[in-house]
């Protein structure tokens, strides 16, 4: 049985999602690009705030905050499984794209929010993509410094509503 499952109305969420079996699916600029094509209708079709991202060759990371009676997972299962189905239809191929459900967590206050952002940032390094982070220009740290928002949005909009009681679904 998996595990449920915490959400809150007004929380920010570190998301993982990883591509089946670590494949590098995305290693190609343009299917990261295409994803972000994805995370950008959604913001279209859902109220949402992302505040980092980072668009990796086998997995992503957001730190997203839903507005207002939004679901997080109706935002990720609409990016994931429209991105999913306009990957195998460039390949010509059928069948699933992502390995397991979408890893999240509650970004618990501002501390926990920069140690996060950090994080998310340093992946391409790590993985010796970049010498930067900000010269990854699939993340979030890469449109910030160059003020490109959209995606992204400004770190001065309000990240924490005060108390918030997570409820396990």
């Amino acid at each position: 049985m998996r595990s449920l499952r915490i959400l809150a109305e007004g929380a920010t969420y570190h998301v993982t999602s990883k591509i089946d079996h670590d494949a590098p699916a995305m290693r190609e600029p343009a299917f990261k690009q295409g994803f972000l094509d994805f995370v950008a209708k959604a913001k279209k079709r859902f109220s949402f705030a992302l505040w980092n991202f980072c668009i990796m060759d086998n997995h992503i990371h957001f730190l997203i905050k839903p507005g207002p009676n939004v679901s997080l997972s109706k935002i990720m299962q609409w990016i994931k499984c429209n991105f999913a189905k306009w990957w195998n239809k460039r390949h010509e191929i059928k069948g699933h794209l992502w390995g397991e459900r979408f890893f999240s967590r509650i970004i618990k206050d501002e501390k926990d929010f920069a140690k996060v952002s950090e994080y998310i940032d340093e992946n391409p390094v790590k993985a010796k993509l970049v010498k930067k982070p900000e010269q990854w220009r699939f993340g979030g740290l890469f449109h910030r410094l160059r003020r490109i928002f959209g995606l992204i949005d400004s770190l001065t909009d309000t990240l924490f509503t005060g108390n918030v009681s997570p409820t396990p679904i």
